[in-house]
C-alpha cells in the first residue's frame, strides 16, 4: 500500500468505542456452535416482542408491511429495524471497497480490521438516522404524543387461531386451521374445501402449499453443483476438490435486491405524504390504503409499483407490462448483484485460484497458470445464471402466492440448507478425526 492519508484512516478513532467478539482461542466444538446459535435464535425472539418504550399507537400503515419477513423485523418492538442497517452498511463498504473508491489492502490485518470498523461504524449511522425518519415521519403518531404502549410469520399462517368476520360468517386466519374449521361448519363440504383453498384475503392451503412446493424446488436446486479435483503439491497423496454450485452466490443477490426494494419503498412513501403531486415523487412511486391489509399502504404506481410483485392471477392479467417489468427486474437484479458480489467479496475466479495457490493445491492435467482460467470457466457463469434462478424462484413463489413472499422463502431455505450442509461437514471431520 502506498503512504498517505486514506478516507479508511477517519475510522481510526472510534474503533475503541465500537463494539466487538474476539474470536475463539480454542477450536469450538459444533455442537457448542450450535446451541449459542440457538440461544441468540432465542434472543432474537424475544426482542420480536419486546415493544418500544414511548410508543403511543403502532397500528397505523407500515411503509415496510411487505418486507417484514425479509428485514427479520417486527413492527413497534426492539427488532423494529431487523438487519436493515447491517445489510445497508456492508453492501455499501463492499461496493466503496470493490470500486477502489477506498483503498483497501485485504492482505493486511490492519485493513481488514478497519473495513469491519468502518462497517459497524456506518451501520449505527445508519440505524441512528432511520430511526430518526421513524419517528419524525409520524410511523408511530404525532411525535408530541407519543407515550407508552403494547404492540402485535409461515407458522403463524398455518396454525393461527385468530378469528376473522369476512362478512361471510367468522373465519380463522390459519389456512390448515380454517380448513378443518370450514369442513366442520359449513353443511356444503365442496363449497367449505373450494373456499378453504382458494379464499381470498387470508391465508388459504393452496398458499400453503404453493410454500411447501417453492421450499422443495429450490432444495432441488441446491444440489447443482460442478466440482473440481484438487491435490495438494506439498502433502504427497493428499487430495481435496472445490464445489461451484449453481447458487454460488448463496442467498446474497436476493438481500441486496430486498435492501434495494426496501429502502426506495420507504423514501417513496416518506416523499409522497408530504409532497404528492410532485413529478419526481410520484415517478418514484404513488401509493394508497390498503382495506385488505390492516390499512397499510401499497404501491399503486410509479416505480414502487412496477418493482413490487402482482398480488394474484387477476393482478397479472390486469396489468400484464408490470408483470413483465417486475419479472425482468427481478432476474436482472439478481443477475448483476450476483456478478457484483463475487467480485467484491474475494469469490471471483482469481481470488479463488490465489487462496488455493497460497493452500499449494492445484489441479491435476493442468499447469498452475491455468487454474485461474479453469475456474474462470464455471464462477461467473454459475454466478450470473444463478442469480437469474434465484430471481425466477422469487417471481414463481410471488405469483403463485407462496406464503411468506418469494424473497423471504428463498432466504429460509437456502439458510436452513447452510446449516445443514455445515453439519454434515462437521460430521464428516468428526468422523474422519476419530478414525469411525
Amino acid at each position: 500500500m502506498g503512504g498517505g492519508f486514506r478516507v479508511l484512516d477517519l475510522v481510526k478513532p472510534f474503533r475503541r468505542f465500537l463494539p466487538e467478539v474476539e474470536s475463539p482461542t480454542r477450536k469450538v466444538p459444533f455442537r457448542e456452535r450450535v446451541f449459542y446459535t440457538g440461544l441468540s435464535l432465542i434472543i432474537f425472539l424475544v426482542c420480536s416482542q419486546l415493544p418500544l418504550y414511548g410508543i403511543h399507537s403502532a397500528t397505523g400503515a407500515d411503509p415496510f408491511y411487505w418486507m417484514r419477513a425479509i428485514l427479520a423485523s417486527s413492527r413497534g418492538t426492539v427488532m423494529e429495524l431487523g438487519i436493515s442497517p447491517i445489510v445497508t452498511s456492508g453492501m455499501v463498504m463492499q461496493l466503496l471497497a470493490g470500486s477502489k473508491i477506498i483503498r483497501v489492502d485485504n492482505s493486511l490485518r490492519e485493513d481488514r480490521a478497519l473495513l469491519n470498523a468502518a462497517q459497524k461504524l456506518l451501520g449505527l449511522i445508519i440505524a441512528f438516522a432511520q430511526a430518526l425518519a421513524y419517528v419524525i415521519s409520524g410511523m408511530y403518531g404525532s411525535t408530541d404524543q407519543l407515550g407508552a404502549g403494547n404492540i402485535e410469520n409461515i407458522i403463524w399462517k398455518a396454525l393461527s387461531l385468530t378469528t376473522i368476520n369476512s362478512g361471510r360468517g367468522v373465519e380463522v386466519e390459519g389456512a390448515i386451521v380454517a380448513l378443518f374449521h370450514l369442513l366442520i361448519t359449513r353443511t356444503d363440504k365442496v363449497r367449505a374445501l373450494r373456499e378453504a383453498f382458494f379464499r381470498q384475503n387470508l391465508p388459504n392451503v393452496t398458499n400453503l402449499l404453493s410454500t411447501v412446493f417453492i421450499f422443495l424446488l429450490v432444495v432441488f436446486f441446491q444440489g447443482f453443483q460442478v466440482v473440481l479435483p484438487l491435490r495438494s503439491k506439498s502433502v504427497r497423496g493428499q487430495q481435496s476438490s472445490y464445489s461451484i454450485k449453481l447458487f454460488y452466490t448463496s442467498n446474497m443477490p436476493i438481500i441486496l435486491q430486498s435492501a434495494l426494494v426496501s429502502n426506495l419503498y420507504f423514501f417513496s412513501q416518506l416523499l409522497y405524504r408530504n409532497f404528492s403531486g410532485n413529478l419526481f415523487v410520484d415517478l418514484l412511486g404513488k401509493w394508497k390504503q390498503s382495506e385488505y391489509s390492516g390499512g397499510q399502504f401499497i404501491p399503486v404506481g410509479g416505480l414502487s409499483y412496477y418493482v413490487s410483485a402482482p398480488t394474484s392471477l387477476a393482478d397479472m392479467a390486469a396489468d400484464p407490462f408490470r408483470t413483465l417489468f417486475y419479472l425482468g427486474f427481478m432476474l436482472l437484479a439478481c443477475a448483476l448483484f450476483s456478478k457484483a458480489w463475487i467480485k467484491v467479496s474475494g469469490s471471483s475466479a482469481r481470488d479463488v485460484a490465489n487462496q488455493l495457490k497460497e493452500q499449494h493445491m492445484v489441479m491435476p492435467g493442468h499447469r498452475d497458470s491455468n487454474l485461474e482460467k479453469e475456474l474462470n470457466r464455471y464462477i461467473p457463469t454459475a454466478a450470473a445464471f444463478g442469480g437469474v434462478c434465484i430471481g425466477a424462484l422469487t417471481v414463481l413463489a410471488d405469483f403463485m402466492g407462496a406464503i411468506g413472499s418469494g424473497t423471504g422463502i428463498l432466504l429460509a431455505v437456502t439458510t436452513i440448507y447452510q446449516y445443514i450442509e455445515t453439519f454434515e461437514k462437521e460430521r464428516a471431520r468428526e468422523l474422519g478425526l476419530f478414525g469411525f
